[in-house]
């Protein structure tokens, strides 16, 4: 039981041969997840392997394929969650990849294909444990993990925290209700000032969420990585939702790669367990550059359009400041079914902004009258 709810878990033991998986090893944990969804329970997986058992053969990779297959039948059904307790490499980490969260522990627990004697092996590359697979790299920069913590303690408290906000079994049940005192007709005065009049001015559109919700609280999901677009799950007089943000003191808010895929995956689980969708948007369009370009942004943009798009949960949407060009669509606009759109006083939805839009329009024009004025000008000048 954890905070009242029926939960199945399983651990693997790092004392026994490394926790390696062998086939018994596998055929446990496949039974516990085929029991949760009969059930309709979350599984809970602490991950501490070194891989397959080499001394098995083909008899362990054959284990971690139908561990694999649980997790893809899980998908969507029952919630998934990992807590990476220490060295993982191999197979160990493609269950946890499968999963819906992925919490780590700083400075001890590690996610790698291969460790770094075979990749010094192979590629003659020298690099530690941290480098190569640490919580500040899967946090920050590959986007593996949800988030990290300083020990075991507090990742275990903030998976407990986190299966209050979820369904207490599966899909197709009902969200918690949490009891909250905070009244849903508040006047709430610091919303007057938190968002500026400029539109190039920076603003933590964290504290605009955080006025809204219930009791100014919300549970964060990937918090460092893509940090121009947040993801959290909030309370709506006592109700879960998930919230989507643009956030304008990264990049501006702009959708780039990163932000596409991790608002994207998140939109998907909420959709599957009948979230529904907080939207804030101020966004000035999707992250211009090669390198933008290189990396897929047309395809992982795409992904996000396509999860709104598809989403059968209540979408409420908020235009805070800005929303433009295609950006605009993307974001759970009306066009994309979205149920309820709002606009913040002094909101603009456009293909582009104003200077912008001026230089397209009329910049041939403004050109041609301002040449013969600076000509004189200059002259009358002499």
């Amino acid at each position: 039981m954890v905070n009242g709810k029926v939960v199945y878990a399983f651990s693997q033991d790092f004392t026994v041969m490394g926790g390696s998986l062998s086939e018994t090893h596998a055929e446990k944990i496949v039974k516990i997840m085929n029991m949760a969804m009969r059930v309709g329970a979350p599984v809970i997986g602490l991950n501490d392997s070194g891989g397959a058992r080499i001394q098995e053969g083909v008899d362990s990779l054959g284990g971690y394929a139908d561990v694999f297959q649980a997790n893809v039948d899980a998908s969507g059904v029952i919630p998934q969650i990992s807590v990476i307790m220490g060295p993982c490499a191999g197979g160990a980490v493609y269950s946890p990849a499968m999963t819906d969260f992925i919490f780590m522990v700083d400075h001890s627990s590690y996610m790698f294909v291969t460790g770094p004697e075979v990749v010094k092996t192979v590629t003659n590359e020298d690099v530690t444990k941290e480098n190569l697979g640490g919580a500040s790299v899967h946090t920050t920069k590959s986007g593996v993990a949800h988030d990290s913590y300083p020990n075991d303690i507090a990742a275990l408290r903030a998976m407990r925290r986190l299966l209050e906000f979820l369904p207490s079994s599966n899909n197709k049940s009902t969200l918690p209700v949490k009891v909250t005192e905070d009244p849903p007709d508040r006047l709430t005065p610091a919303l007057e000032r938190l968002v500026p009049d400029d539109p190039n001015t920076p603003y933590e559109m964290k504290d605009v969420i955080r006025e809204v919700v219930d009791d100014g609280d919300i549970f964060e999901i990937m918090p460092d990585m893509a940090k121009n677009i947040v993801t959290a799950f909030a309370r709506m007089e006592g109700h879960t939702v998930g919230v989507i943000a643009n956030n304008p003191i990264a990049l501006a808010g702009c959708l780039d790669i990163g932000a596409s895929t991790k608002a994207a995956r998140f939109v998907r689980f909420c959709d599957a367990f009948n979230i529904p969708l907080m939207t804030f948007v101020d966004v000035p369009g999707f992250l211009p550059g090669t390198e933008q370009e290189y990396g897929g942004i047309i395809r992982h943009g795409a992904k996000l359009l396509f999860a709104y798009s598809e989403a059968n949960v209540p979408k409420v949407t908020c235009i805070t400041r800005k929303a433009y060009g295609g950006a605009y669509d993307v974001m759970s606009s009306k066009h994309l079914r979205g149920d309820v759109n709002y606009a913040w006083p002094g909101a603009e939805v456009a293909v582009m902004g104003a200077k912008g839009a001026v230089e397209i329009l009329y910049g041939g024009q403004v050109r041609k009258n301002c040449v013969p004025f600076l000509k004189c000008y200059f002259v009358s000048c002499l």
